[in-house]
């Protein structure tokens, strides 16, 4: 076989990952040789497309001249792609005006074949999310129900709300469900006000939603603690979010030590004890009873709390990250860390359920039990049965995003590309695909007359066409041109193979080595195969 060297003849792709091949030059068109055995990237994976897309046998000018009047059809060889409805052009297929024609057909073919359905959201990822009280909004990653045939990709900006500034480039945003909870805060904070300053009247409620406002900037300063953290150790934060619950740190990577990961989820219950204390000193030259002294000592109160919740030891609060961390340390392994905080959160959340009404009832919150009537123990059984849901729900959603990173390196893209031959831009399809049989490929790369590559053929635009019309259709007609992006390198794998496919969605991508030599094709639609194959597979 030839190896390209400086001349930039491409590489085929091969299921061994240490020993790939060249591809031949490129055979001439004379006599077909029979298609050899499928040989392609991972053989016993799901991931495998079909095989007879490329490589199926195709006949030649010939014998499309003699089966034209009576095959009509498209051609169904590839299960996987999407069938693209063609023109039917007239009678004389050796004609000038057919040949026109059919280059149209094509040229409409691959038009459809450029469409690609839009991605599910986020499949950024996957984010390690930091959270205060309550963790309401479950981790995002990667899911089965992503888009065919394209990699994850998150949006272009994250949403999630209104836009109220970028402090350390980071968003903040305010989810809509935050007015209902600043209404609620308003409402029963009022209610207070008016035993303890009767002689505020109405303008209690205007007091009520200053501290309303008050906490939630106390709840940005706990979620900014993580982000700076997270900035401090590299990790990149897509957005900040103040919900219903309290607020959400997404951080985009996972801390490469349990020291890291200590350390991150620690500063932000400590940022709250600090403001509590800020908050008791600046209560103590101010006379009690007044208005200042009852907003300085329920701030202090409130930060208290949300510290104090935040340390339970249990995912997906603070407190659970920081345990994840200790048996990190201990057994060196974060997935072990994962699941032992994962199940105390469970617990957790039960405990909640029981333990909360029956803590109020008997007057174990500051309440007696003669002042706990029929509807506040209906509403503290409510409330605890809506902390209990987020806790287990967050800890579940913590061992799903932990099993995800654990079965993300097994997505190597050298494993999963597909061997590819090169051909020169007027090659007819029929002959690209009796070049592809030859060599046992399932890729084609469209290369200049120095071996350079400029496009690659997509898959769903070779199935638009008919087999009849294939010797009459040039591979430059059903291919994409390539971009830098589109070029990722073979020794990728991971979070890094995801990252670079969501930078430029497209269909299929060219691989090269770190030499610049071309290693073959990847498909996305192998991509997601290979990752909904992972995930299903036991931890």
């Amino acid at each position: 076989m030839d190896v390209s060297g400086a001349s930039g003849q491409p590489r085929s792709g091969d299921d061994q990952p240490t020993d790939h091949p060249a591809v031949p030059t490129p055979p001439p068109p004379a006599a077909e040789a029979p298609a050899p055995t499928e040989d392609g990237p991972d053989t016993d994976s799901a991931a495998t497309p079909d095989s007879n897309t490329l490589a199926s046998n195709t006949p030649g000018p010939e014998a499309a001249r003699a089966e034209e009047p009576e095959d009509e059809t498209p051609d169904t060889t590839a299960a996987t792609a999407p069938k693209t409805k063609t023109h039917e052009t007239g009678a004389d297929e050796a004609g000038a005006d057919q040949a026109e024609a059919d280059r149209a057909g094509a040229d409409k073919a691959a038009a459809d074949g450029a469409k690609t359905p839009e991605s599910a959201p986020d499949t950024a990822g996957t984010h390690e999310t930091h959270r205060t009280l309550a963790h309401t909004e479950p981790p995002t990653g990667p899911a089965p129900g992503m888009a065919k045939g394209e990699p994850p990709r998150p949006p272009k900006e994250p949403g999630g709300g209104i836009l109220m500034g970028r402090p350390f480039g980071v968003p903040v945003y305010v989810a809509p469900s935050w007015f209902l909870v600043a209404a609620l805060i308003t409402w029963v904070f009022g209610g207070q006000l008016d035993r303890v300053l009767p002689e505020l009247g109405a303008a209690r409620y205007l007091v009520s939603l200053f501290f309303a406002v008050a906490f939630y900037a106390s709840v940005l300063v706990h979620e900014l603690a993580h982000t700076v953290a997270a900035i401090r150790f590299k990790l990149p934060v897509r957005r900040i979010q103040l919900q219903f619950f309290g607020g959400v740190s997404e951080i985009e990577k996972e801390a490469e030590t349990p020291g890291r990961e200590f350390v991150l989820a620690f500063v932000g219950p400590l940022l709250s004890l600090v403001l509590a204390g800020l908050f008791y000193l600046a209560m103590k030259p101010v006379q009690p009873g007044t208005v200042p002294g009852v907003l300085l000592a329920g701030l202090m109160v409130s930060n208290l709390i949300v510290a104090a919740f935040n340390l339970l030891p249990g995912l997906p609060l603070d407190g659970g990250r920081m345990l994840r961390a200790v048996v990190w340390k201990i057994t060196g392994k974060p997935m072990s860390g994962t699941v032992a905080a994962a199940w105390v959160g469970r617990a957790l959340a039960v405990a909640v359920l029981v333990g909360l009404p029956l803590l109020n009832s008997s007057g174990g919150l500051g309440g007696g039990t003669e002042e706990s009537g029929g509807m506040n123990t209906v509403t503290d059984a409510l409330l605890a049965a809506i902390l209990a849901a987020i806790i287990w729900t967050g800890a579940g959603n913590s061992l799903r995003m932990a099993r995800l990173r654990e079965h993300l390196p097994e997505l190597r893209a050298r494993t999963l590309t597909r061997r590819a031959v090169p051909v020169e831009t007027d090659t007819p399809l029929s002959e690209a695909l009796r070049r592809a049989n030859a060599a046992g490929a399932r890729a084609l790369v469209v290369v200049d007359a120095d071996g350079h590559p400029l496009s690659l053929v997509r898959e769903s635009a070779i199935v638009g066409v008919p087999e009849h019309r294939r010797p009459w259709v040039p591979v430059s007609g059903l291919a994409q041109d390539l971009t830098d992006d589109m070029r990722v390198s073979a020794e990728l794998s991971g979070e890094e193979l995801l990252d670079a496919l969501r930078a430029a969605p497209a269909t299929e991508y060219l691989v090269v080595e770190t030499t610049g030599e071309i290693y073959g094709v990847l498909s996305a639609a192998d991509v997601e195969r290979a990752f909904v194959k992972a995930m299903a597979r036991p931890s």
